[in-house]
C-alpha cells in the first residue's frame, strides 16, 4: 500500500474520521513487515490493538439476587432522607437562634438615648400612640354601654 495513502488515513484516523474498513486497512498495513521508516512509531500502537482485540477474560462475575440489590437501595434510600430531614432542623434552628440574637440585640438598645431632647420627642411619640389606642378602647367601652341600655329597656329584667 502506499504510504501516501496510510499517512492519509492515519490523519483521519487521528482526527476520528475513519470507517471500520479504513482502521482495518491500517492494522493489516502495521502488522505486515514492509512498514514505512517514518510510520515505524505507529506500529506498536496498532500491533497493541491487535493483540488486545485477541484476548477474552475468563474471570467469571457472580451475579447478586435482585432482592438483595432492593434491600441495599432501600437502606441507602432511608439514610439519604434521615440526613435531608436532619439538614432541614439544622436550618431550621441555626435561623431561628440567628432571629433570636437579632431580636435581643434590637431590645438592648430601646431606651438608651445619649441627647435628653431626643429621648423627650421618643416619649411623647410613644406615649401619643398609647393614647390614641387608650381613647379608640373608650369608644368601643361606650358602645357596650349603650347595647347595655338598649338591651334593658328591650329586656325589662
Amino acid at each position: 500500500m502506499e504510504p501516501n495513502k496510510i499517512e492519509d488515513i492515519l490523519e483521519k484516523y487521528f482526527e476520528g474520521e475513519t470507517s471500520v474498513a479504513e482502521e482495518n486497512q491500517l492494522r493489516e498495513y502495521f502488522s505486515s513487515p514492509n512498514v514505512a521508516q517514518h510510520l515505524e512509531q505507529y506500529k506498536p500502537m496498532f500491533g497493541y490493538f491487535s493483540q488486545a482485540k485477541e484476548q477474552k477474560s475468563t474471570h467469571e462475575i457472580p451475579l447478586l439476587p435482585k432482592s438483595r440489590d432492593k434491600k441495599r437501595n432501600v437502606a441507602w434510600l432511608s439514610i439519604a432522607a434521615s440526613a435531608v430531614v436532619l439538614m432541614g432542623i439544622g436550618t431550621y434552628f441555626f435561623v431561628s437562634e440567628q432571629k433570636e440574637t437579632t431580636a435581643v440585640a434590637s431590645q438592648t438598645e430601646l431606651g438608651t438615648y445619649q441627647d435628653p431632647e431626643e429621648a423627650l420627642k421618643a416619649t411623647q411619640k410613644a406615649l401619643a400612640l398609647l393614647s390614641n389606642n387608650v381613647n379608640v378602647g373608650i369608644e368601643s367601652v361606650q358602645y357596650i354601654k349603650e347595647y347595655e341600655q338598649s338591651k334593658n329597656k328591650i329586656f325589662k329584667q
